[in-house]
Formats: structure tokens, sequence, C-alpha cells
């Protein structure tokens, strides 16, 4: 088996399992959007998978992010290009690598990330990631501060919020999923310009099952397509 039959076999077999969750859900398949997470994997996955009918796919390092999308760019035998998110930190240094530039920014997580990200000038959907358990090793906005950088999206110019992502702590998912989305559906009751709270960003190759079964809208898979990534 090739590397790109090999890709487009795990592909298949992770649609099936997102599909096969959301009809346990009582949920359309249409409803959940698979994130091929590409971080640090070889353009040639990238359009193996492209190949296969994946289009979206997330990135973790601005850098590599940049010169990814560029050699892809150049590559006119492409079937369609991709959709690039990002789902990592980001510094502030690092944002003219992004804004602007990819469908979907999963995890603004401070309101210093928001304002670097409203100086560059241009349009960009973004995520904010959420900290729901609290732990230190993790980034995210508490809990308690999110109606307040909520706030901050609906008086910015070009950066919009259209839901929320979470990495949760290791064991049991389904807690942190849940409080996710009992977050989202309380603070989308509040009128905000420029948030429209619509994306819940969460579950991953090990635990995606239970985050349609808690209302994911993305999951963000990278190993059950790839493998296991370069250290």
């Amino acid at each position: 088996m090739t590397r790109a039959e090999e890709i487009a076999r795990n592909l298949a077999e992770v649609r099936a399992r997102i599909a096969a969750a959301a009809r346990a859900a009582g949920r359309s398949p249409e409803s959940v959007r698979l994130l091929a997470v590409s971080k640090k994997m070889p353009a040639d996955d990238v359009r193996a998978a492209l190949a296969a009918g994946q289009r979206a796919f997330g990135e973790s390092y601005a850098q590599e992010l940049r010169d990814k999308a560029a050699l892809l760019a150049a590559d006119s035998m492409l079937p369609a290009p991709p959709e690039w998110h990002f789902i990592g930190p980001l510094q502030s240094n690092k944002v003219k690598y992004v804004a602007g530039r990819v469908a979907l920014m999963h995890a603004v997580d401070s309101p210093a990330l928001l304002d670097a990200l409203e100086a560059r000038g241009a349009p960009q959907p973004c995520l904010v990631q959420v900290n729901v358990a609290g732990e230190a090793s993790k980034r995210g906005v508490a809990p308690a501060d999110l109606p307040a950088l909520l706030d901050r999206f609906a008086a910015a110019a070009h950066v919009r919020c259209e839901g929320l992502m979470l990495i949760p702590p290791r064991g049991d998912a389904r807690p942190h999923f849940a409080a996710l989305r009992a977050l989202r559906d309380r603070e989308a009751a509040v009128a905000r310009p420029n948030v429209d709270l619509r994306e819940l960003s969460m579950g991953m190759t090990e635990d995606l099952e239970i985050a349609v079964a808690e209302g994911a809208t993305i999951v963000r898979v990278g190993t059950a397509i790839f493998g296991a990534r370069p250290i």
C-alpha cells in the first residue's frame, strides 16, 4: 500500500466514525466537519489527503504554515486548494503569518492576541480557546473571562468570533465538552456584533465520538489520518 492509499483509507475510516457518531447522537453527519491536523507532516501528505477529498487542514506552527501554504499554492496539479486553519498557540510577532491567511483561527486565548490579530487590519474569523478545567499547563481563557473577551470581539473592526475551542484534560473528556457547549449556549443568547457562536471545535482521534455526542461541529484529527508525528 502506498502512502497516498494509506491516507485515503484512514480518511475513509475517520469519516465513517464521524458519521456513525453523528447518527447515534441524532445529528446529520454533515453537521460535523473534519479538520485534518497536518502539523509536522510533509506537504505530500496534504496532497494525498486532498486527492482523497479532504479540504480543511490544521497547522500549529506559524512558519510551518507559511512555508507549506506557499509550497502548495504553487502546485497547479492540486485538485483543489487547501483550506487552512490555525489551531496552535500564536505569539504576537508571528501573527503576520496567520491573520487574514487562514479560514479559521482556532485558538484566540487572550485579549492581547485578539488585539494583535485586529491590528493586522485583515478580516479574520476566530474561535476562542477556553480552559474549562483551569489547567495551569493549558492555554485558554477562564470561563469567567469569556464574556469580556467576546465583548472585545464585539467592538472589533476586522476579527470576528464564530465559536469556541477546547483541549480537554486527559481522561474523561465528556464533562469538559459538555461544559464548553453550555458556555456556548449561554453566551450565544447574548446579542453581540461580530460574534456568532455557531462552532464548537473539540474532539480528536481518541475522543471524537464523545465530542460529536456533545455537540462538536469541528473535530481535529491528526494521528488517525497521518499516523504518529515526528518528534
